[in-house]
């Protein structure tokens, strides 16, 4: 569970990686269509790798609860032009989208990951990926879709059912020849969870390492950070770092944010405290 292979990077995971998230539409939950424009995407991609991103995540599609489906033309159009950037940076650059005609396009152009919220379930998506010869892939939980993950989202057990999910996933790209060393998983904080199960999931997240591929999470300004803290989203830097390196000391390997900064900061200092770093 060391590495993460993807198209041009071995990714090292024996310390926890940083993902910059780079949200190239107008309507994003956590940053108001910060970076809707290509030129802002593009700088924003920049400024992550300035201060210290392992990897670019760049998504043309909100997926915030409520969402319509965007179509795959103006996907297209928004994230091609950063990502032929991002891939000048010299770091992994993984596109997030559910679509597997985005999915197609962004391999083709050398992008190293491909990060699905619906676990490659799309037609297609899995042959996209299992028809790379090394390109690397997060698969995610997410119950329903995001039109209706936050109407009523209910477990028995919420970590034991993200695990079996995850597990089938993952079972299904191996069956179709894909090297286990290219993927990771990631449990979907808020993606069809209320606040308890996210926080459920945070708990007990050591029992997801038994899945045997390391986890990526995604706690960055979250809504459960919102009702826990009482801020909303762009004001929850310190919540979200709080979030990440609770992730990373209950196993995480990557964690995926928003603000880059601050989180880097704080592993620096988590590495030097000599703290356990989990179970990875």
């Amino acid at each position: 569970m060391s590495h993460w292979q993807t198209t041009r990077f071995r990714i090292n995971l024996a310390e926890p990686r940083v993902m910059g998230i780079v949200n190239v539409t107008p309507d994003s939950f956590s940053d108001g269509g910060l970076h809707a424009n290509a030129d802002a995407a593009r700088a924003a991609c920049d400024r992550l790798v300035a201060e210290g991103a392992d990897v670019l995540d760049v998504g043309g599609e909100s997926t915030r609860p409520g969402a319509a489906p965007l179509p795959v033309g103006d996907e297209l159009d928004r994230v091609l032009p950063v990502l032929r950037h991002a891939l000048t940076l010299g770091c992994p650059v993984s596109i997030d989208t559910r679509n597997p005609a985005v999915m197609q396009a962004a391999l083709d152009l050398g992008v190293d990951i491909v990060n699905d919220i619906d676990a490659l379930r799309a037609p297609g998506a899995l042959e996209v990926v299992a028809g790379h010869p090394s390109c690397g892939v997060c698969l995610m939980h997410m119950q329903g879709d995001p039109r209706s993950m936050q109407l009523a989202p209910s477990y028995v057990d919420v970590v034991r059912e993200v695990g079996a999910f995850l597990r089938e996933r993952l079972a299904a790209l191996v069956e179709r020849g894909v090297v286990a060393e290219r993927v990771v998983l990631d449990p979907g904080i808020g993606f069809g969870k209320t606040a308890e199960h996210n926080l459920e999931l945070l708990r007990r997240q050591r029992e997801l390492l038994g899945l045997g591929r390391p986890l990526l999470l995604g706690w960055s300004r979250k809504s459960t950070l919102g009702l826990l803290t009482g801020r909303p989203a762009p004001e929850r830097v310190a919540a979200s770092v709080a979030a990440a390196l609770a992730a990373v000391e209950r196993g995480a390997r990557i964690v995926r944010v928003h603000d880059v900064a601050a989180t880097v900061d704080a592993l620096r200092v988590w590495k030097a405290a000599g703290l356990p770093k989990g179970g990875a």
